[in-house]
């Protein structure tokens, strides 16, 4: 949409659930709907979905990796063979010519096995990236279709750790998890396969402790997912405090609440690090889990082996044998655990990535939603009931008509429902009841896309992005030329401050435009509007960061701007919509009056009362 980029909705915030803070004399602190810990069982089709990702790369994975894969585990375990064989063939009978035979395998061995593990590492490296950019490349944009309703439930801090830190908590899975699993699942059937082969009875007597450390780490699997759930959680509401204290620094200085607001933090931050020494120490059972394990295989191996080599039913090459692969099978089951542990840790992530890839729009378009074609500016509103929360209504049956070209002006106290007006002509929420209509027809007939383009926003609280100036007034029509853009700083009388600059027009801004005045953001905001050339401008408290001479000489080039244009104007200083079309006058979600400023001036209702009080208090001329 043509709109000034603001980030936040025009209405007000819902707020969200509240829970009193550990340690803050009661005080309440704000806990929102993505805070609340996620009890479901562990969900193996998640698995799949992340698995989806891999599917466009899969004919670059699987010849490769796979024969990469085949020829390391076939290298691997060889190795302990070849060096059986030695001890009993070759150093028992003195075979010099065979051990050195046996020797020159063996370092083609590791050379193959080191040449294709490099190779898989860098390969599968590279597919591991491109498969997180995918990821995080999609749960942005489908963030981005989302509706006013998901951000207002959701601070920015706590949308900003699933996009970054719950997506990079996935690398590992991608990049080596996968195929690891696949290689150490091979490599144990291949151990256990030998294992039987060469000495069945001994191969049995090992292996068989193992379904015991599977019994006993499966135990702990709900407990450490639901600790590493509760540590995402906690580090989400951290950067979301973060993000709330650095955009409030100015208020919690002003208040001097530094204290308090580090004490608070202080204890987030406490929280969060008990709550990852809960979950990195459950992890760390695996280790110990698995070497008890291991210990408890090696002794049988030694006192079951030396007996049967005193029976003469082993060999001390066998022997040999059974002690090196015994050895390389309780590494990838060690590997398996930890690889476990990150699945665990991922899908604590990838359940939170999901919860908000399922979230759909509460604002969609219909399947044979149409283009909007250039619309003349008509709108009507009929009989709109429109609630942000359930049971408490935000408009109350409002009807209301603009002609094409006319200037609507709304006014009324805060909270009357003036923005949410403006928020279902955007189409940032759809009414309960009722429909707006723009040119005779259902504003829901057609696309978003086609509808915002031809509507322009100047919001009170405008929203300057990084860059320069010139990119941010662009922003209201790509494809502009810089003359293009700087009449539109011209014709809002914001080029002489912005020649002024040390760049000029390339001047560079930070974050939120914080270099430049509030008044000096609002113009170049109402140039982007302009530069976007919008058949319906909507104004909402546009002037009120700006000065008197200021706002006079945008009054005049108002004048022709706005012709052939639909207008709405919300403006709490009366005296710059006394030359408006329509006056519409709002209270408690209802239309309480309409006319010119002399009809309602003439009627004394309401507007009569709110222009005397503000003439009272301020001085304006009636």
């Amino acid at each position: 949409m043509s709109a000034t980029g603001a980030n936040t909705p025009l209405n007000k915030q819902v707020p969200p659930a509240k829970q009193e803070a550990p340690g803050t004399g009661g005080k309440e602190r704000f806990v929102y709907q993505d805070d609340e810990l996620m009890e479901r069982e562990f969900d193996w089709g998640q698995l799949r979905r992340l698995g989806a990702y891999l599917k466009p790369y899969r004919k670059q994975m699987l010849p490769i990796i796979l024969l990469a894969m085949l020829l390391g585990t076939i290298a691997k375990l060889a190795i302990p063979f070849l060096i059986g064989y030695a001890i009993d063939n070759a150093i028992t009978d003195g075979k010099q010519k065979l051990l050195f035979s046996i020797a020159g395998g063996m370092v083609v061995l590791y050379f193959i096995q080191w040449f294709v593990n490099n190779y898989r590492i860098r390969y599968l490296n590279m597919i591991g990236q491109n498969v997180i950019y995918d990821l995080r490349q999609d749960l942005f944009k489908h963030i981005q279709q989302l509706s006013f309703r998901f951000f207002d439930k959701r601070p920015a801090g706590s949308i900003l750790v699933r996009i970054t830190n719950d997506v990079n908590s996935l690398q590992d899975l991608f990049t080596n998890g996968v195929v690891n699993v696949l290689i150490d699942s091979i490599q144990l059937i291949g151990i256990i396969a030998i294992l039987l082969t060469l000495n069945f009875k001994l191969g049995l007597a090992i292996i068989v402790t193992v379904p015991v450390m599977f019994f006993v780490s499966g135990k702990l699997r709900r407990t450490i997912r639901i600790a590493w759930q509760d540590v995402r959680v906690k580090t989400s509401r951290i950067n979301s405090h973060l993000a709330e204290s650095i955009q409030g620094i100015k208020v919690t200085q002003a208040f001097t609440q530094e204290k308090e607001n580090i004490v608070y933090f202080d204890q987030m931050n406490s929280a969060n690090r008990k709550l990852w020494d809960k979950a990195s120490t459950l992890n760390q059972t695996f280790g110990p889990i698995i070497e008890l394990t291991a210990a408890i295989g090696t002794c049988v191996l030694f006192w079951y082996g030396s007996h049967l080599i005193q029976t003469g039913a082993l060999t001390i090459g066998l022997l040999y044998m059974f002690a090196n692969y015994l050895g390389n099978f309780w590494e990838p089951i060690n590997r398996l655990g930890q690889m476990y542990q990150a699945m665990l840790i991922a899908m604590s992530s990838s359940e939170r990535i999901f919860e908000f890839m399922d979230e759909k729009p509460t604002v969609g378009e219909k399947p044979n939603a149409k283009e909007l074609p250039p619309i003349t500016g008509s709108i009507k509103l009929e009989n709109i009931v429109f609630e942000y929360e359930k049971g408490r209504p935000a408009l109350r049956g409002v009807s209301l008509q603009a002609k094409a070209g006319q200037s609507i002006a709304l006014v009324g106290h805060t909270g009357s429902g003036k923005s949410t007006i403006i928020n279902l002509l955007c189409r940032f929420y759809d009414p309960v009841e009722g429909q707006v209509l723009i040119d005779g027809q259902d504003i829901r007939d057609f696309t978003l896309q086609s509808l915002r383009s031809q509507v322009g926003i100047v919001l009170q609280d405008t929203f300057i992005f990084s860059g320069s100036i010139r990119d941010n007034i662009r922003f209201g029509r790509l494809d502009a030329t810089d003359m293009e853009v700087e009449a539109a700083a011209r014709a809002v009388y914001a080029h002489d401050f912005i020649a002024g600059l040390p760049d000029g027009y390339d001047t560079q801004v930070e974050e939120r435009g914080n270099v430049l005045s509030m008044g000096q953001r609002q113009l170049i905001s109402f140039a982007r509007a302009l530069l976007a050339d919008p058949r319906v401008l909507i104004l909402d408290e546009a002037t009120a960061s700006i000065d008197t001479e200021t706002e006079l000489r945008i009054q005049e080039a108002l004048k022709a701007l706005l012709v052939g244009r639909t207008s709405f104007i919300i403006a709490h200083r009366l005296s710059t919509i006394r030359n408006a079309d329509k006056i519409i006058v709002m209270d408690h979600g209802r239309l309480m009056e309409e006319g010119s400023h002399d009809e309602l001036m003439q009627h004394k209702g309401i507007y009569y009362g709110l222009v005397e009080a503000q003439y009272r208090f301020l001085g304006d001329a009636v």
